[in-house]
């Protein structure tokens, strides 16, 4: 009998050639960026791309174009796919003009205060993060909550090693993201549609748990502005609105903070935003999704294939109701 809160298995298609791995982590090392042994790269060409390698807009080297399949036949998920098809209302509704109005967004000297409950309130400097904690490599479903999804290969590191920086107090509860709000910079935050800047939110022990990362990069290169540059959160068993661009601020709270979508919309966006095929979104069903490269659709996963590493969080909860 099929199990829904089984995870799914990293397909031998997300998984570097050892030739490529060990020259990509040479990159990375004279990047600064320092990689935990073991973990995995992915191959960034789908089915029918040639081996030529694939430049970043400053040219340099994203990552060797290996024509890879799973034992499916399923592709994974070009730099180019994941770079030019974006949610980012803060540029714009539109996810294939999101590169465009963002390539000219400003992230230098770039900063994050992480303050509230915690006994040693700090503000970071992007740099000193990077330094300061090993980049991993993380490979990643994306699911949206708009049905489509991606597999991205993340460079970032725990948000828990942040956290355990800062020292939480003990009647920390939930962990609240601002990001930056720039309407000069960001022509969408000019819409009053939406109340600016974007918030999101976890639960600290959510926050706590091992997949949880902020990200600075993807491909083994700095983040691009429209993927969330500076830095983001990723919590990959969300729907991706969860998982906040740009973050400015980050403070511990005791009480569940507000967060952008579930102002606008609580009966469609909830504060959990668990990925879950057995709860429909108002207006879509959420039983299966679209690949991003594919045309035909694919069965989605409980807690988007992650149910082994985080299950146990909503132990006793109705997943019905804390959608």
């Amino acid at each position: 009998m099929h199990n829904p809160y089984s995870s799914a298995k990293v397909k031998s298609s997300e998984i570097t050639p050892e030739e490529v791995y060990l020259n990509r982590r040479e990159f990375l090392k004279s990047m600064g960026y320092v990689g935990l042994s073991g973990l995995l790269l992915a191959a960034c060409a789908p089915r029918g791309i040639s081996g030529s390698p694939e430049t970043d807009s400053a040219g340099g080297e994203i990552a060797s174009e290996v024509t890879k399949t799973d034992e499916l036949g399923d592709p994974v998920n070009t730099f180019e796919q994941i770079t030019n098809y974006n949610n980012y209302y803060e540029f714009t509704t539109d996810k294939e003009e999101v590169a465009i109005l963002a390539e000219d967004f400003q992230t230098d000297g770039w900063k994050v205060e992480v303050t509230g409950l915690v006994n040693k309130p700090k503000t970071f400097a992007i740099d000193d993060l990077v330094r300061q904690y090993p980049q991993e490599e993380r490979i990643y479903r994306l699911r949206c909550v708009e049905a489509w999804s991606m597999v991205i290969p993340w460079l970032g590191f725990p948000l828990k090693a942040l956290l355990d920086e800062v020292e939480p107090q003990s009647s920390a509860k939930y962990v609240k993201f601002t990001s930056i709000h720039n309407p000069e910079q960001m022509p969408g935050q000019n819409s009053r549609l939406f109340p600016w800047p974007y918030t999101e939110g976890l639960r600290l022990d959510e926050a706590y748990n091992d997949l949880a990362i902020l990200a600075t990069g993807l491909y083994g290169n700095s983040l691009p502005p429209q993927n969330g540059s500076a830095i983001r959160l990723v919590v990959p068993w969300k729907y991706g609105f969860k998982s906040i661009k740009a973050i400015v601020k980050i403070e511990l709270t005791e009480f569940r903070p507000d967060t952008l979508w579930n102002l606008v919309a609580p009966n469609e966006y909830g504060f959990f935003a668990n990925v879950n095929p057995e709860v429909d979104h108002p207006r879509w069903s959420q039983k299966s999704e679209r690949r991003i490269g594919e045309l035909g659709r694919r069965e989605t996963l409980m807690f988007n294939g992650y149910a082994e590493q985080v299950a146990h969080l909503y132990e006793g909860m109705d997943l019905q109701r804390n959608y």
